[in-house]
């Protein structure tokens, strides 16, 4: 039903799949004029021009994926996202101030200096250019369903790699098949990454939220993912399995650190990994952080405060 079209993006991940099903577009892509270029050729091979695009539908806000869905709605088209996901497309650059405002501290208080949090809040400023601001003309949520090529995809609202992330499901010469974006990854165990507190001031415990989500998933019955990067994933069932036990696997190891005393996040971050590049803290403060808070909801490890900065300790 879809065709899939590989995007390039100046992205460590590398290029991002955009799908196009007659006049609908699944996650365009980066902002860029290559991205652009890519995507027009893709149409034209269809007989399409970017003019002949009726409706965007985004997975999740991230750059790589939203970031060109200003040009088609510039062109008349309809964007359709989830209602999270239109409030940070809406505003990306405010998004992004706040996000770095609130992470610089809460870096700090998992044990990271002050100058190395800063710096790292901070390098997210070169996603700006490929990620124009869009309105969303339509808040999808869970049960919701959008017509594509005569085929009704129905809207699931899942956790774990974005805020506000949706996926698409529909049935296609008698298979059960969805687009997922980067919630679920063929060779890639996807990033649980660190959000920012909600309304109620409270900050999303993202990866036991992450697994619950992916446990859900696995008993939907869906017999292909396509996604958001790389090939499609053939054993959904399967793949899915296998990611919740790379998350135990790393949990444990998390566990074992803690066991050795009165840990931080930033101690586990690298004990986990090592000296890491600036450029790879936040993926990696946000598995460090997530697998402590996977222990602590089990009750396996306790949180303190200590100086200002965050103690796990095992219990």
């Amino acid at each position: 039903m879809f065709t899939r079209v590989s995007i390039p993006t100046p992205f460590q991940v590398g290029p991002v799949n955009a799908y196009i099903a007659r006049r609908t577009l699944i996650d365009p892509g980066p902002d860029s004029e290559e991205a652009w270029s890519r995507l027009i050729e893709a149409l034209e091979a269809r007989e399409l021009s970017p003019d002949d695009i009726e409706q965007v539908l985004v997975t999740h806000p991230h750059p790589d994926h939203f970031g060109m869905a200003n040009r088609f709605a510039e062109r008349g088209a309809r964007v359709l996202a989830s209602e999270p996901g239109a409030e940070i497309m809406r505003d990306f650059a405010a998004q992004l101030h706040t996000e770095q405002s609130y992470f610089a501290d809460f870096f700090e208080r998992c044990g990271v200096s002050r100058e190395t949090a800063e710096t790292v809040t901070q390098l997210p400023e070169a996603f700006l250019p490929y990620a124009q601001s869009v309105d969303t003309d339509r808040v999808l949520t869970a049960g919701d369903t959008v017509t594509v090529d005569d085929t009704e995809l129905t809207i699931d609202t899942v956790q774990g790699h974005s805020a506000g992330e949706i996926i698409f499901s529909y049935d296609f010469q008698g298979r059960r098949e969805a687009v997922v974006g980067d919630n679920v990854l063929g060779d890639i165990t996807p990033n649980p990454f660190l959000q920012v507190p909600d309304e109620s001031g409270t900050r999303p415990r993202v990866l036991p939220a992450f697994n619950d989500s992916l446990r859900w998933l696995h008993d939907q019955g869906h017999d292909r993912f396509l996604t958001g990067h790389r090939e499609p994933v053939e054993s959904p069932q399967e793949r899915i399995t296998d990611i919740l036990a790379e998350h135990d696997q790393r949990t444990s190891e998390v566990a074992d650190i803690v066991s050795g005393g009165a840990t931080t996040p930033s101690d586990v971050m690298t004990a986990l990994f090592g000296d890491l590049p600036a450029t790879e803290y936040f993926a990696g403060m946000s598995e460090a952080v997530g697998h402590l808070d996977v222990l602590e909801a089990s009750g396996r490890v306790e949180k303190r405060e200590s100086g200002g900065v965050f103690v796990y300790e095992s219990t």
